[in-house]
């Protein structure tokens, strides 16, 4: 799917719980509020919440009342959905919503957040059906005069719904991406599939990330009316770095909670290809592993292909944008289940052209030979095409640079993202 040339075509136009929250937690119950650094109480009051969960140097937004959205996690990992959740909470305060978390699962998040000065409660949910964290996500909303609970995994519509019921609140629900298509494993997709199907048909509004999502939704039998596109963003960075462009060795990149269906054998396969036809290239890997059963097969598939010298294995980096400087060629190979990847947009702003398969999601961001090239998802041979023919100028590295940043700047900033999400909360509110 690669292009012999590139169009120059013109860019696109938390806070401590209170003693009466603690005395609603049963001796023994799992709800524990784990307040960030320096964080003053939360009041128990709407009208000063700005104060708790201020952004240091942000605004607060000119409407006197801002209210509180609980938004619920699963909270074990921080990739692309999580970057979402975090980059919300600190951009949201200035449209009228306060954000806070509560975490099904103990894990990444909680650590690596950015926005430490929102509160994040812990829950413990044991299996994907333990409806306990029900009831205590209930008292949560209760205390501390949540208006609104924004869910984010199958698993979390599981629980908040029945949480909303109980407290009286509407819930809104985020399609990150296709549960019938988020692993290789059928069964598991099914189940989450079905939870998500049952759940949905109580919440007050969906939001998609993409427009393929909305469509999924559709399929489900969720209404149009009732879906809003609320298209991913990342921070805008600011100028274009000045670079050169590489003479010798291209560091290739990927970055990705590595798991089967993000495709990093076909990459593999792509990159001895491309050693093979004399070309030089290395792969700086970034991310953890799903599973050590699937590090274990990757790293040998590595080894069996002669790569052992050709990949840095970084594990997980907190800081992506300075991972990113480092690659000359963002690539992402994915199979399948995709819903808008973070990390497509990431590399956009740190102005490192894309090369990603063409799946769901993926398609709306990389206009294919203008800002990125697209290759055939599974296709080790096109994926190692595309790379090759930026490599010998055959498109134009600089040109598929300079485009990928004013786009993701224009139609993809964070920014842009919190406007449209508070432009839903206050519909939910003013109907």
């Amino acid at each position: 799917m690669h292009l012999p040339t590139t169009p120059e075509a013109p860019p696109d136009g938390a806070a401590a719980m209170t003693p009466a929250a603690e005395a609603a937690v049963p001796p023994g119950g799992q709800a524990q509020h784990l307040p960030p650094p320096d964080n003053p109480p939360i009041p128990e009051r709407i009208t000063p919440v700005w104060e708790a969960t201020r952004v240091p140097g942000q605004q607060p937004a000119s409407s006197a009342r801002i209210l509180r959205v609980l938004h619920v996690i699963n909270g074990e990992h921080y990739s692309g959905a999580e970057r979402v959740q975090d980059l919300l909470a600190l951009r949201l305060p200035a449209h009228g919503f306060a954000v806070g978390f509560a975490c099904l699962k103990q894990g990444r998040f909680e650590s690596q957040r950015q926005s430490v000065h929102a509160p994040l409660f812990q829950l413990s949910m044991r299996s994907r059906f333990d409806l306990r964290p029900a009831r205590q996500l209930a008292r949560l909303i209760r205390q501390h005069d949540y208006a609104l609970l924004h869910t984010h995994t199958p698993r979390a519509l599981l629980v908040g719904r029945l949480a909303a019921i109980m407290a009286g609140v509407p819930i809104v629900h985020h399609l990150h991406s296709p549960a019938l298509a988020d692993s290789t494993h059928r069964l598991r997709n099914w189940v989450n599939a079905s939870v998500e199907r049952l759940a949905l048909m109580g919440t007050a509004h969906l939001v998609a990330v993409s427009e393929s999502l909305a469509d999924h939704a559709c399929r489900l039998g969720i209404s149009r009316r009732r879906i809003s596109i609320v298209h991913n963003g990342v921070p805008v960075l600011g100028p274009l770095p000045l670079r050169p462009a590489p003479r010798l060795t291209w560091n290739l990149g990927m970055v990705a909670l590595f798991r089967p269906r993000k495709g990093l054998e076909v990459l593999l396969e792509a990159l001895a290809r491309l050693r093979q036809q004399g070309e030089r290239v290395k792969l700086l890997a970034v991310g953890p592993f799903e599973t050590p059963q699937y590090e274990e097969a990757i790293r040998g598939k590595a080894a069996a292909l002669g790569l052992d010298n050709a990949i840095e294995w970084r594990g997980f980096r907190s800081n992506v944008t300075a991972e990113l400087m480092q690659m000359d060629l963002f690539v992402l190979p994915s199979l399948f289940g995709e819903g808008l990847p973070m990390v497509i947009l990431e590399a956009m702003a740190a102005g490192v052209p894309v090369i990603a398969s063409g799946v769901e999601g993926v398609l709306e961001v990389i206009r294919h030979g203008v800002d990125g090239l697209l290759a055939t998802p599974g296709d080790p041979q096109d994926l190692a095409q595309a790379i090759r023919s930026v490599i010998r100028g055959e498109v134009c590295w600089r040109t598929l640079r300079r485009h990928a940043h004013a786009r993701q700047a224009q139609s993809f900033s964070d920014e842009s993202m919190a406007i449209k999400l508070a432009a839903l909360y206050h519909r939910i509110f003013q109907p």
